[in-house]
């Protein structure tokens, strides 16, 4: 009577190349996390209970707040302001400006940016953050 024991087949994983894939797949993530927004302006959007989504933004205004104005994330003092938006929007067919203002921006700094746009015809759309369905 022969006994087959010690030639059972016994499946084996290399594990000794998986280190490597993780670590390289570690580094990939972390870069690519910091090129997504490499220049993000920090607002508190106000809120509001019904929302409409803009699929295609053209010009992006931004006001923080102590009062500094942005284009597209890149700052222009509001002096310039006209001069700049105008500039933005003279290739486009359609323009559409974004206004993102912090909640605490004083009211008559967002009029004025709107005149600016009622002034050369062009559509501007305040950005809001959406309530939760709790509140």
């Amino acid at each position: 009577m022969k006994l087959r024991g010690r030639d059972k087949f016994r499946a084996e994983v290399s594990t000794s190349s998986l280190s490597d894939i993780m670590f390289f797949l570690m580094l990939f993530f972390l870069i690519a996390s910091t090129l997504v927004n490499p220049s993000v302006i920090r607002l508190t959007l106000p809120s509001a209970k019904h929302h409409q989504t803009v699929t295609k933004t053209e010009v992006a205004v931004s006001i923080t707040k102590d009062l500094r104005y942005y284009i597209n994330n890149k700052e222009v003092s509001f002096r310039d302001l006209e001069f700049e938006l105008v500039k933005a929007v003279q290739n486009l067919s359609d323009p559409t400006i974004v206004i993102r203002c912090d909640n605490t921006v004083p009211v008559q700094s967002l009029v004025d940016v709107m005149e600016i746009g009622n002034k050369f015809k062009i559509r501007m759309i305040l950005a809001t953050k959406s309530q939760g369905p709790n509140g």
